[in-house]
């Protein structure tokens, strides 16, 4: 490719992402054009192959409604695909949700104005509107039938699929050991025995992927692992990456969903805003506890129940009145004297979940600073999923980890850090005012 041919192509992507940057910021409002349109987030797809010979595969499907008011869902079946045993669940209440197939034209007329028309789609009614500054989690299972994606290559079999959301797992036939997968992924085993990759795909593309497997000898051992939400906390020091613990590092990141947005305010404040979403799905828990970072201090606590929109209760304690009334830390130490956040909620039951959205502002002159004419923010974050957006009026000159570049609705810089790895990632950012 020539150079006069890179710059065209450089300037569309650059466009690219601004535009589907806006698209996001402004989800509760119209885009001004169909195809800017999404009202959903946190996608997450575990593929279960079946028999070798069916050409079946199992697929669930995380995801999250985001349009306030929205009283319906779709769900596209892939065109290529026969589907099957469909089923939808309420991921708050752990109930079923009553669905429909609908065709693309039905499911234009019922709301879903970008719809194929070519295309078959699951129309989901939801147990109650998109709340305003909230959302609605479901979980959408279906079988799917595809002798073009899974088929056999000799002795070995074959999962040959394009794959557009950021997270995924395929999972293979019970007896069958991974011997290709052409995507950077982590290798994982479940309790039955059954091996596993799963990736985040960083790229603003689809991943191709394919995934080769043979038969096992003799059928494998079953083994013991820790569900995901009762992983412990890696722990990090300033300035270092985290060594996370083996059950940790070993925990299928792309499932994870806890994500974190830091806001940058004015670099002669020292602070920083943010929003941390976090999923408890752990039952008899009531309480999230958020230990400050040393050298760190927090001011404008709040929290809502993202799955219902309403606001939370929310306290400053110390260390040893967290400590004095047992509270669950997820792994984390706390020393007496230490500073904590806490946010009460209803008690998870059995079968149910809680979205948690905590929102704070942090100072911290050691790790946001003037340094000459350019801010600094220097900060480990642990997260599969972290952004930092730049203060208003200033723009990026150095960023010490790959970051996906967007542009906000009111003008800001939007850095992206998916990071795929069970450990911290040591971010340093400077920026100087335009």
């Amino acid at each position: 490719m020539t150079v006069s041919a890179v710059r065209p192509l450089a300037a569309r992507l650059a466009a690219a992402f601004v535009c589907l940057s806006v698209g996001a910021a402004a989800s509760s409002a119209q885009p001004a054009s169909p195809i800017l349109e999404r009202h959903e987030g946190d996608d997450y797809t575990r593929y279960e192959l079946l028999a070798p010979d069916s050409a079946q595969f199992r697929i669930i499907y995380e995801v999250t409604a985001t349009r306030p008011g929205a009283r319906l869902f779709f769900n596209v079946i892939r065109k290529g695909s026969e589907a099957s045993d469909e089923a939808v669940f309420d991921l708050m209440t752990g109930q079923p949700l009553p669905f429909k197939v609908v065709t693309g034209a039905e499911a234009r007329a019922a709301g879903q104005a970008n719809a194929d028309l070519e295309a078959n789609y699951i129309q989901v009614s939801l147990a109650r509107p998109v709340p305003d500054r909230g959302e609605t989690r479901l979980r959408i299972e279906k079988t799917y039938k595809d002798a073009k994606s899974y088929y056999r290559e000799g002795p070995l079999i074959v999962f040959n699929r394009g794959l557009g959301i950021t997270r995924n797992a395929v999972v293979l036939p019970n007896g069958y050991e991974l011997v290709a997968c052409n995507v950077p992924s982590q290798v994982l085993t479940g309790a039955d025995g059954r091996i596993a990759v799963s990736f985040l795909n960083t790229y603003p593309v689809e991943a191709p992927l394919v995934v080769k497997a043979r038969p096992l000898p003799s059928p494998p051992p079953a083994v013991a692992t820790a569900p995901a939400a009762q992983t412990p906390k890696a722990t990090s020091s300033p300035g270092a990456a985290a060594v996370p613990d083996v059950a940790s590092r070993l925990s299928e990141r792309a499932h994870q969903d806890r994500e974190i947005v830091y806001f940058l305010q004015q670099p002669d404040t020292h602070a920083f805003a943010l929003y941390h979403d976090y999923t408890e799905t752990r039952p008899g828990i009531g309480a999230y506890v958020n230990v400050v970072r040393a050298g760190s201090r927090a001011s404008n606590p709040a929290a809502r129940l993202l799955d219902t929109g309403e606001a939370l209760k929310v306290e400053a304690l110390k260390g040893a009145q967290v400590i004095a009334e047992k509270l669950d830390l997820g792994g984390d130490a706390i020393a007496p004297d230490s500073d904590a956040i806490v946010i009460r909620f209803p008690a998870v039951r059995p079968g149910q979940s809680v979205r948690l959205r905590i929102s704070e502002t942090y100072t911290d002159a050691g790790r946001y600073y003037m340094a000459g004419d350019e801010f600094v923010w220097d900060r480990s974050l642990g997260r599969p999923r972290n952004a930092v957006v730049l203060p208003a009026g200033w723009y990026l000159t150095a960023s010490s980890i790959p970051a996906v570049v967007t542009t906000t609705v009111d003008g800001r810089v939007r850095l992206d850090y998916n990071n795929p790895r069970p450990d911290d990632v040591a971010v340093l950012l400077k920026g100087r005012r335009r």
